[in-house]
């Protein structure tokens, strides 16, 4: 017992150093999180009826006020305050907490968990002494491999692991696979593919010709996975070596025939805290077709949104909505016969229109991302940079490769696995030691 409560401060102390690490005054906001969301749990455990309902809400608005100051209050001061004013430059000041996207879904999470009785471990009576459940939810908001760029962990995920660990309950062949691929994911295909895309930028991409910018839009499309997923990765992997178990977060996406496939293997962790916490509160698809579609459309707009404070995320959000409302409506009326070929043309149409949709994740910017697409369509087709689109291509080829092995599924890989992976793993070693890219921030770290 005593053990694991050491445990426990080990981590979470290791944890508030690690964020503050560059930004100590970051510590408070995550601080004063976790502060309120023990205490709205703690308290939604114990009440009943009406009280504990209304604890319930004031929990959640108390993390969404927190999310929205911070986050939204720069866009709502460039949006509904003349530009130069007093409360304009006040809100466009505000400094934007690495990570607090994150540990406030978390937030959300417990208090909701708490109030539907999710997790049982947790709400096992009042003998869970206060001081005991603080230390718990310090835990679980502060973790160090998730608390910066996710996975989104849930409270009924988490909590029951909270335990005494023991390093022979380790699985050592899947941390060191974890954090190999991710390692090479990161470091090796997204670092190199960002020194390519960094010409994505404006005013950049004027000066290039149709090919190049479809090229650069794709190499981008692969960077964005590499980076992102192996960040995942490496979280799933640092948080095994400490005996906790977090679910994939990316299932071979770009392998998806249908944008409703996407959302099951893209960023699982979100799309499935979206539909778990807002889709099927507001009613999900028990409420007549129409609703259906309304309530999938705000959905992808709030998880657009939820990216980035720019309304540039909103129109991705909705762009995505917009595109799972019209594939569940045209599901209806249309089938089409699956052939090897119709699948493959499926997937590329998928593939294609998801790429487009990252020029509002490269280009914030609305004005630029359109102007991006203009270039496409108006700029001469034929390349003058194939030295470019090489790079894209060699960097890019990993990412393919580890999307064709899952589709192929065939019963040889099978049998050749466990002679292959070891040469494999440590062939990604050795090209993470030789050919590593220069080193960038994580994509998702400005969400």
């Amino acid at each position: 017992m005593k053990s694991g409560i050491y445990q426990s401060a080990v981590l979470i102390l290791a944890s508030f150093v690690f964020y503050g690490w560059h930004y100590p005054l970051l510590v408070t906001l995550l601080l004063v999180s976790i502060l309120v969301n023990t205490g709205t749990s703690f308290w939604v455990i114990r009440l009943a009826g009406t009280a504990r309902k209304r604890v319930a809400i004031l929990g959640v608005v108390a993390n969404l006020m927190i999310l929205f100051f911070f986050k939204y209050g720069p866009l709502v001061g460039k949006t509904l305050f003349p530009e130069g004013s007093s409360i304009s430059l006040y809100l466009i000041a505000i400094p934007l907490p690495i990570g607090i996207s994150f540990f406030t879904f978390q937030g959300i999470s417990l208090v909701i968990d708490t109030f539907r009785e999710n997790d049982r471990q947790l709400l096992q009576s009042s003998a869970v002494p206060w001081w005991r459940h603080l230390l718990n939810v310090f835990l679980f908001k502060s973790f160090f491999p998730q608390l910066i760029a996710g996975p989104i962990v849930k409270a009924h995920e988490f909590m029951p692991q909270i335990r005494l660990k023991r390093i022979r309950d380790i699985d050592v062949d899947f941390t060191a696979r974890k954090l190999i691929l991710g390692y090479f994911l990161k470091m090796v295909v997204a670092d190199n593919l960002k020194d390519q895309t960094f010409w994505m930028a404006y005013p950049y991409f004027e000066s290039y010709a149709g090919m190049d910018l479809l090229g650069l839009l794709f190499g981008y499309s692969m960077q964005i996975f590499a980076d992102f997923a192996g960040y995942s990765l490496i979280a799933i992997g640092l948080a095994s070596l400490f005996g906790y178990q977090f679910a994939e977060n990316f299932l071979f996406p770009y392998s998806s025939t249908s944008f409703a496939e996407f959302w099951q293997r893209w960023h699982i962790s979100l799309s499935s805290f979206l539909k778990e916490y807002l889709y099927i509160p507001l009613g999900g698809n028990r409420r007549g077709e129409v609703k259906t579609y309304r309530n999938l459309f705000i959905t992808m707009v709030l998880g657009g949104l939820w990216h980035g404070a720019a309304w540039s995320y909103a129109v991705w959000g909705a762009y995505h909505g917009l595109a799972l409302a019209v594939e569940r409506y045209l599901g209806k009326y249309i089938q089409f016969r699956k052939t090897p070929l119709v699948t493959f043309l499926q997937g590329c149409l998928v593939f294609s229109l998801v790429s487009l949709g990252w020029l509002f994740f490269k280009l914030p910017d609305f004005s630029q991302a359109l102007l991006y697409i203009q270039r496409i369509i108006v700029a001469p087709f034929y390349s003058t940079d194939k030295e470019r689109l090489l790079m894209i291509a060699l960097y890019s080829a990993p990412v393919i490769t580890y999307h064709i092995a899952y589709v192929s599924k065939k019963a040889f890989l099978d049998h050749l696995r466990p002679i292959l992976s070891p040469v494999v793993y440590a062939t990604l070693l050795f090209m993470i030691m030789l050919n590593s890219g220069s080193s960038g921030d994580f994509i998702y770290f400005q969400f």
